[in-house]
């Protein structure tokens, strides 16, 4: 297949590209920054003056959105927050434009979200078909995201929103700052402890990317979560059992509040989700628990 991504140079974007060409599909990356040479992967300009990528696409069968400032980077002042936002917006609608455009459309668009969407709680779980919504920031901000890119609909495509949970692994995304104090002897529980952290190893999440292209039953939201999630505190301690490091220095809330600002609401405060979707479609998750997804990214082989 011929897949086009938005954000393929980002944490998932390349371990996705690279499992793409891997797997013999012609993967076109859009990008701001010029053509690059690289094997197997062709690169077309777009979001710049004079950009006109659909001259240049030709037929494509998947659009996948990955495109959006990172919520990882900065402390979430009314600024980033903008520019968090408005980048989703901005390369979605192009998204839509582009594909308004082309004769032949896609079978598939593939966009990025968050189960940011689901409202913090320690008691209810969420799966896909929960009709409960956050009103903060990143409920809101997903909540658009899903609704724009939910409009390539109308040109007889099949729409899938990625719900991804805390991706772990070691080449970006949250993780490595979250072990570190562990390599150092300094890891401890994080706020209350009692906060559910939904996460996922990043094979399995770009496995499931790719496993919802296949399937053309599916659509709509799909969490991208293992079926595991875990409270905070004992992420941490299963951390600290396979580094064989102490658990046992705290990270109390008014810290975590100073020195993230806004954005420790993503450390203090979580969902308990499960991957509903992926698993009644018959998806296996190669790294179901925790201990088995923190043995293959900490321990050297």
């Amino acid at each position: 297949m011929k897949i086009v991504i938005a954000g393929g140079s980002g944490f998932i974007g390349k371990r996705l590209t690279d499992n793409l060409v891997e797997h013999g599909h012609e993967v076109v990356i859009l990008t701001r920054k010029g053509k690059i040479p690289a094997k197997a992967v062709s690169y077309v300009n777009w979001l710049k003056e004079g950009a006109a990528p659909e001259k240049e696409l030709g037929k494509v069968d998947v659009f996948i959105n990955l495109a959006g400032v990172s919520i990882n980077d900065g402390r979430w002042d009314a600024k980033h927050q903008k520019e968090i936002y408005y980048s989703r917006m901005v390369a979605t609608e192009e998204l839509l434009r582009i594909i308004s455009i082309l004769p032949q459309k896609p079978s598939a668009f593939i966009n990025a979200s968050a189960i940011g969407i689901y409202p913090t709680s320690l008691e209810t779980a969420y799966a896909e078909d929960s009709l409960a919504t956050s009103n903060d920031f990143l409920g809101n901000t997903v909540k658009d995201w899903e609704n724009k890119a939910n409009k390539v609909e109308k040109y007889g495509v099949r729409t899938a929103f990625m719900r991804f949970g805390l991706v772990l692994g070691n080449e970006g995304g949250a993780f490595p700052l979250m072990a570190l104090p562990y390599k150092v002897y300094l890891g401890g529980t994080v706020g209350s402890g009692e906060q559910w952290v939904s996460w996922v190893h990043i094979i399995d999440a770009i496995r499931a990317i790719e496993f919802v292209i296949e399937n053309e039953i599916l659509y709509g939201p799909v969490n991208v979560t293992s079926p595991s999630p875990l409270k905070m505190k004992d992420f941490g301690k299963t951390i600290g059992s396979v580094l064989k490091r102490p658990h046992w220095f705290p990270a109390p809330s008014f810290v975590m509040k100073v020195a993230l600002g806004k954005k420790s609401k993503l450390v203090l405060e979580g969902q308990r989700v499960i991957p509903k979707v992926l698993m009644e479609a018959g998806f296996e998750f190669l790294f179901p628990t925790l201990n088995l997804a923190l043995e293959n990214l900490l321990i050297k082989k």
